[in-house]
């Protein structure tokens, strides 16, 4: 027998009082605001070349023969290690982000959107479908979707906020005098404003920006396109991972 009841959760406050910018990336994961970053996993670039043994093996193998389940196997083995140490790495990543921040920041990324092919149609071919390719598989290897939903969910818990800002122009607007050109950004890894001189990690910058738009939508409600704040509403228990939290409880006897 089960008996549902409802009751009202007080929301937790948070017990840490500062607040960091994340900008996403696939040389370094995570950049922070603060010049910090975090080292990317690439869990499947790690596993790729015996991933890629291992569907030879098998595609050598007569289907649905002894060999061939065996085979398969180790191809099922190999993916499963691949998101197992991919999810882990974004648990503790998270974990350790919202215990220390009380407002993070991080672009609205629209990841389905970035990974794209870019083989084209019959008609219309496309462009540097190789380059496009690998970008895209980078892309997917760092989970940027699951980073974000993981730290949607632990902030909630503790009481913090999550905003995601529209990520236009991040890289290339300067923080010191706001002045945004594509010159800028010199390189991939450099940015010095023509401006006013201000020089430093492109990465960092872009991870100061997306603070500063943060602060700037919670401050005065700023129209920011696509800006998405998360605010928590209620408590739920940590040892859940629910889509959304909720006031409900459940007594089973």
């Amino acid at each position: 027998m089960s008996v549902q009841t409802e009751r009202e959760v007080d929301a937790p406050l948070p017990k840490a009082s500062t607040s960091v910018g994340i900008d996403l990336g696939i040389t370094r994961f995570a950049t922070m605001s603060d010049g910090t970053f975090i080292e990317p996993l690439s869990s499947f670039k790690r596993h790729e070349v015996r991933l890629r043994r291992y569907q030879r093996r098998m595609s050598r193998k007569v289907k649905f023969s002894s060999n061939w389940r065996k085979a398969k196997a180790k191809v099922t083995k190999c993916h499963s290690d691949i998101a197992n140490a991919r999810k882990d790495y974004l648990h503790k990543t998270t974990t350790a982000i919202a215990k220390a921040n009380a407002l993070v920041c991080i672009e609205d990324l629209q990841v389905r959107n970035m990974s794209k092919s870019a083989s084209g149609t019959q008609e219309q071919k496309g462009k540097n479908v190789a380059a496009k390719s690998g970008l895209n598989k980078a892309i997917l290897d760092q989970g940027w979707f699951e980073f974000r939903r993981q730290l949607e969910y632990k902030l909630t818990w503790r009481g913090g906020w999550l905003v995601a800002v529209d990520p236009k122009y991040t890289s290339r607007t300067c923080p010191a005098c706001l002045h945004e050109s594509k010159d800028n950004r010199m390189t991939q890894a450099k940015f010095e404003c023509v401006d006013c001189g201000y020089a430093n990690n492109a990465d960092v910058v872009g991870a100061m920006n997306i603070l500063a738009r943060g602060h700037r939508v919670l401050a005065c409600g700023e129209d920011v396109r696509r800006t998405k704040v998360v605010k928590p509403r209620r408590a739920a228990s940590a040892k859940q991972e629910p889509a959304e939290v909720t006031k409900q409880g459940e007594i089973h006897a």
